[in-house]
């Protein structure tokens, strides 16, 4: 199996598909990851069509454990982000079993 997709290759694919340059196209690239991250810190969530939804949100306070002692510690509240894949995409990757 190869690799992951780097940026650089995903900005090349990009700029090819669309006949744009690669400048213009990891311009593009860099501009929705910014827009990404400063529409869920303003509304919670984020939607790419076709694609998925980023969601932030508030996880609560918790009891866990230490796992080499045992201990009970007390886990924080905290704000986690968490993307959501599509049910196409889903199904386009992973079809359902019949």
């Amino acid at each position: 199996m190869a690799g992951a997709l780097t940026k650089t290759a995903l900005v090349r694919q990009l700029a090819e598909a669309n006949e744009i340059s690669n400048k213009v196209s990891a311009q593009y690239l860099d501009s929705l990851a910014a827009l990404a991250v400063k529409e869920t810190k303003r509304s919670g969530q984020f939607t790419l069509p076709g694609l998925g939804k980023l969601v932030k949100q508030q996880r609560k306070a918790r009891t866990g454990r230490n796992p080499q002692t045992g201990e009970a510690i007390k886990i924080p509240a905290k704000t986690v982000v968490k993307f959501r894949v599509s049910k196409a995409v889903k199904d386009a990757i992973a079809p359902p079993k019949k």
